[in-house]
């Protein structure tokens, strides 16, 4: 659903959202849920389709995910998300992240996942020795500022490329994203949220213009 599905203003994410999300880990249940759904409703996705409306003039329309859980082959059946996500791609599965959960508001950026064509795309451009070392240089910085970089990784070298290859660790990457976490702090409630999540996005912007400049057809 597109990020235009509400004219309200971004005020914070309400304590309501995270205590929401505390229950529902406790009881991921049907009938919780029908229960509380107003509480979802106003106190979680009404304040993510705002905070997504705010970011939307400088980053692009944003996906404000469904909250119900694909459990058709999953081991585990509880039938709802235990956070709520907001994605704005710039190519498949590549952009930028928010989410908040019972933990608080969390900010990602990097690629998700990529098809053979996009990941060996991204390992070209990484054992590339100027563009490899461009993208070493971005996640030094990020780390040195203490966010966390993640990702699937290859418990192996990828096929085609050697061990001993400099950049061997990024290589086995199958999804890269940094991660900050904001926590449930004060400022998670307040408008000033906002600033926060505009200013880390704009902080990975770099990786994410990376990871879609080496992947373009």
């Amino acid at each position: 659903m597109s990020s235009g599905d509400t004219g309200a203003a971004f005020s914070g994410i309400p304590v309501a959202a995270l205590d929401f999300y505390d229950d529902l880990e406790m009881d991921n249940t049907r009938t919780f849920w029908e229960k509380h759904k107003q509480v979802y409703l106003e106190s979680v996705r009404a304040p993510m389709l705002a905070l997504a409306a705010a970011l939307e003039p400088e980053f692009g329309a944003a996906k404000v995910f469904r909250p119900y859980r694909d459990v058709r082959f999953a081991k585990d059946k509880t039938p709802y998300k235990t956070h709520q996500g907001v994605f704005v791609p710039v190519g498949p599965a590549t952009g930028w992240y928010v989410q908040v959960s019972a933990r608080g508001v969390s900010t990602d950026a990097g690629f998700y996942r990529a098809d053979a064509t996009r990941l060996g795309q991204i390992r070209d451009a990484i054992g590339d020795e100027r563009t490899g070392a461009e993208l070493e240089g971005l996640l030094a910085g990020l780390r040195a500022e203490g966010w966390e970089i993640g990702g699937d990784r290859l418990k192996t070298s990828p096929r085609g490329w050697p061990a001993d290859h400099p950049r061997i660790e990024l290589l086995r990457h199958r999804s890269l994203t940094a991660h900050h976490d904001l926590g449930f702090e004060p400022v998670v409630h307040t408008p000033e949220l906002l600033d926060l999540v505009r200013a880390d996005w704009r902080r990975m912007r770099p990786l994410v213009e990376w990871v879609d400049r080496h992947t373009r057809d």
